[in-house]
């Protein structure tokens, strides 16, 4: 394989580094205080998948979310910082790239009305695809360095 400036495996980095700088960045933007104290990414997240087309996203919400409101706060806003640290840092890369496919599967089914959000949520999947196929914590990460996977 033939790249510029860097190696594949490199490159293969870089991509997973960026992936995790989104994830922190999605984590960083959330008023905390809001989604914990007020419940209000929830409750945003419950009127969206209360008029969802698809009768499985509806009543997934309601048997999973809805009845523990807080502590799915928590996961989400959590997730999303323990992705992005994992991705930046290369820690449990693999197991951070399939558990950041799967968050942006539940988010792209869950705003599939919502273009803007559907080309973040596919952008980040496929970013997660390849990161994970293409083995990318072989260079600059702590499983590399610990002789993980």
């Amino acid at each position: 394989m033939d790249t510029i400036w860097l190696t594949g495996a490199e490159w293969l980095a870089v991509l997973r580094i960026g992936l995790g700088l989104w994830w922190l960045e999605s984590w960083r933007h959330k008023d905390r205080k809001a989604w914990f104290e007020r419940g209000t990414g929830i409750t945003w997240a419950a009127g969206i998948a209360a008029k969802h087309r698809w009768s499985a996203v509806r009543s997934g919400f309601d048997t999973i979310v809805a009845p523990h409101p807080r502590a799915m706060a928590y996961v989400v806003v959590y997730a999303e910082l323990a992705l992005g640290l994992g991705l930046i840092t290369g820690f449990l890369t693999p197991v951070a790239l399939v558990g950041g496919f799967l968050l942006n599967a539940l988010y792209l089914t869950l705003m599939i009305h919502d273009v803007a959000e559907q080309g973040q949520n596919s952008m980040m999947a496929l970013m997660s695809v390849v990161a994970l196929f293409g083995m990318s914590w072989q260079t600059w990460s702590l499983d590399s360095a610990l002789g993980l996977f």
